[in-house]
């Protein structure tokens, strides 16, 4: 499961489709909205997308992830417009036969989905101000 979606996300369901009847570990991560952008308050975050493009670079990790790393199977949900705080942009469940490689791909997927993806954000002010972040 690879998807870009508005709707707050579902860890458990993404764990569950995560489960292997091979795999001795599952790792997840969740990037969470929090109060702070560097030393600016937020209120909350505005994720946009070119979709398609970002969906096409998000399943080429995941590919490349599953032959480097070994690992089982690997799921991936990140959200798109307001996301408040305390709010999940992005999750990502990994398993594996080993802790370490779920633990190491998960780790390169979230670095590369940051670094390749056009996902772009935008930090939301108490004021209701917003701009683009970095």
């Amino acid at each position: 499961m690879i998807r870009i979606q508005e709707e707050p996300l579902d860890v458990e369901e993404l764990i569950r489709s995560t489960r292997n009847a091979e795999a001795g570990a599952i790792v997840t991560f969740q990037g969470t909205v929090r109060k702070h952008s560097g030393s600016m308050e937020v209120t909350s975050l505005i994720y946009e997308s070119y979709k398609e493009m970002a969906l096409n670079a998000i399943h080429a990790i995941v590919d490349e992830a599953m032959v480097r790393y070994g690992v089982l199977d690997v799921n991936v949900v990140h959200r798109i417009g307001l996301v408040n705080i305390k709010e999940d942009s992005v999750a990502i469940s990994v398993s594996s036969a080993h802790r370490r490689e779920a633990f190491e791909a998960c780790e390169y997927i979230i670095d590369s989905i940051k670094k390749k993806v056009p996902i772009w954000k935008k930090d939301v002010k108490p004021d209701g101000e917003a701009e683009w972040r970095d």
